[in-house]
């Protein structure tokens, strides 16, 4: 199957939205996504961008994406996290995913990033592969370590 990829456009929000809700209930937090297509076009395409997104069509369907924001490393500099990485069950094998990962490594490559970085859940072997197979390292010896909305609260009213 032919596809291509691209950079995101505000009119393809609604369906990036589709893809991270699909990844959300996969993994199985399908309750978990707060976030609008409104959002997305606001942090994506709004005076202070937050992220940056390629999206694999066919179609006229958007069918995966990347989407990725600078971080900053003391150890290393400039870095791009991959928030979410996505492509639809059918699509799986295609070649998409090697593409999307191609295009995204190619704009940290370009942005001057030192490293790139993501999570993948510890039995998503699928994932565990593909990254395996694309030379990532996947440590497995760190852990990830988050403040929800309701911790960061609890956390200042105590330490307030």
């Amino acid at each position: 199957m032919e596809f291509t990829i691209r950079a995101a456009k505000e009119g393809d929000m609604p369906q990036v939205l589709n893809l991270i809700q699909e990844l959300a209930i996969y993994e199985k937090e399908g309750d978990s996504v707060e976030i609008t297509a409104d959002d997305l076009i606001k942090d994506g395409f709004g005076e202070n961008k937050r992220f940056h997104c390629f999206v694999g069509e066919t179609d006229g369907k958007v069918v995966g994406m990347a989407m990725v924001y600078t971080r900053y490393s003391t150890w290393k500099g400039t870095t791009l996290h991959l928030e979410d990485f996505v492509v639809t069950e059918p699509m799986r094998g295609s070649g998409l995913g090697s593409a999307l990962m191609a295009e995204t490594v190619k704009y940290g490559r370009d942005m001057g990033a030192k490293r790139i970085s993501w999570e993948v859940l510890d039995w998503n072997e699928p994932a565990i592969r593909f990254y395996e197979g694309i030379g990532a390292d996947v440590m497995r010896h760190w852990h990830v370590v988050q403040l929800d909305e309701e911790s960061i609260a609890k956390f200042l009213k105590n330490k307030g």
